[in-house]
């Protein structure tokens, strides 16, 4: 398999993992990114972008990242808050009052970052056309009472996030969360990534091959190990809030391959870019990138604090939320205990480590879920090494 791209003189085992993860672990096509103190270490690419034409993966291929692109949108809000136009502990209903309804009136933006405004599914799935619209979506969360009661625990809003966390965007700015991207982080900091992808890009985008999925209901329970059997049980029960979360639109599945999901705004899961563009993103939150940072030093750390812990009442596992980016567990070591970052379905992967000025992003096309998956982390563990 033919691997693009350079590494820097001691950063060559990073190669070697690349290059493992495509003859060890089924990779088809991915890229890799890591800057430090602003600067590029790994670049690299390879593999296939459309297995189904042959198309190779290039320097400027795109891929979508699932839920990778929670914090980019969490950026975009931290950009606001950093110039004083988003209070994160004033009530969502102050940017957006048609939110008030239901009981609502006194949810604190910040719960939208957090996971904790308990709105991670809807009673009533919206159609997918209309979802992909914008308006209808946000009118049915704006009505929707909460699944849980606000603040007193956290769950993990897979789809909503996006949507919730977007209008207010919207409503602060007067644009849309892709038109902000494009224009504030986009343009000036050299950032290829996109949420809403012009249709003149879409020819640039890889190919979503997805790994087989095992059948949980023929696995015997004693060979489950004993953490992940609420996770399991949850996801056998279709009523359970693990699944609903997933369910609110009708269709509930989204065809992530198609160019209609691509051009749609999804802040929550159909961010589309390069691996570079995203560990631009993450370098500029952590140091200056070309001369400029996006967020200053304190701003940066109130949005990287931890606000959530514990057993997340989706996910049904324990894990740690700053505000909109996910912080380091043992299931989720990230890049050490000072990073932050958030992964997305299947593989993807980009977290920031601003102790060691680290940005670090990974961009598969080839999604694993449900089973043990160790690209990212081999990525990471050979980084790792080479930092010494």
């Amino acid at each position: 398999m033919k691997i693009d791209g350079t590494v820097a003189p001691g950063f060559e085992a990073v190669r070697e993992a690349f290059a493992a993860n495509f003859t060890e672990h089924g990779e088809v096509g991915a890229a890799v990114c890591v800057y430090r103190d602003g600067r590029p270490i790994v670049d690299l690419w390879g593999g296939l972008a459309d297995p189904e034409t042959g198309r190779a993966w290039e320097r400027d291929t795109l891929q979508l990242v699932y839920s990778a692109t929670k914090g980019v949108t969490a950026t975009l809000a931290h950009l606001l808050v950093q110039r004083g136009l988003l209070d994160l502990d004033a009530p969502v209903a102050q940017y957006w009052p048609e939110f008030a309804a239901a009981g609502k009136d006194e949810i604190p933006v910040r719960w939208l970052l957090t996971h904790q405004a308990g709105l991670a599914a809807l009673d009533k799935p919206v159609r997918l056309v209309d979802a992909l619209a914008w308006t209808p979506m946000v009118e049915a969360l704006a009505a929707q009472a909460p699944n849980w009661p606000p603040g007193t625990a956290h769950g993990y809003h897979g789809r909503t996030f996006g949507w919730l966390v977007g209008e207010v965007i919207r409503r602060v700015t007067g644009r849309t969360v892709g038109q902000v991207l494009a224009e504030e982080i986009a343009a000036p900091y050299g950032v290829d990534f996109f949420i809403g992808l012009p249709p003149a890009e879409q020819y640039r985008v890889s190919r979503l091959v997805f790994a087989p999925q095992p059948d949980f209901a023929e696995i015997p329970e004693d060979l489950i190990p004993e953490r992940l059997r609420p996770v399991i049980a949850a996801l056998q029960d279709p009523d359970s809030l693990a699944n609903r979360a997933f369910q609110i639109t009708d269709p509930a599945d989204l065809d992530f391959n198609s160019p209609d999901i691509h051009a749609a705004e999804i802040p929550a899961s159909n961010g589309i870019g390069t691996a570079r563009g995203l560990a631009r993103i993450y370098a500029a939150l952590v140091g200056d990138l070309d001369g400029h940072r996006l967020l200053t030093p304190e701003t940066l750390s109130a949005a990287t604090r931890e606000q959530v812990a514990g057993t997340d009442l989706v996910i049904t596992l324990e894990n740690r939320y700053a505000t909109g980016y996910m912080l380091p567990t043992p299931e989720l070591p990230l890049g050490g205990p000072h990073s932050f970052g958030h992964p997305g379905r299947g593989g993807s992967l980009a977290f920031a480590d601003p102790t060691r000025g680290l940005a670090f992003a990974y961009t598969p096309n080839y999604i694993i879920e449900n089973a043990v998956d160790l690209r990212a982390r081999n990525l990471v563990d050979a980084m790792e090494s080479a930092l010494g």
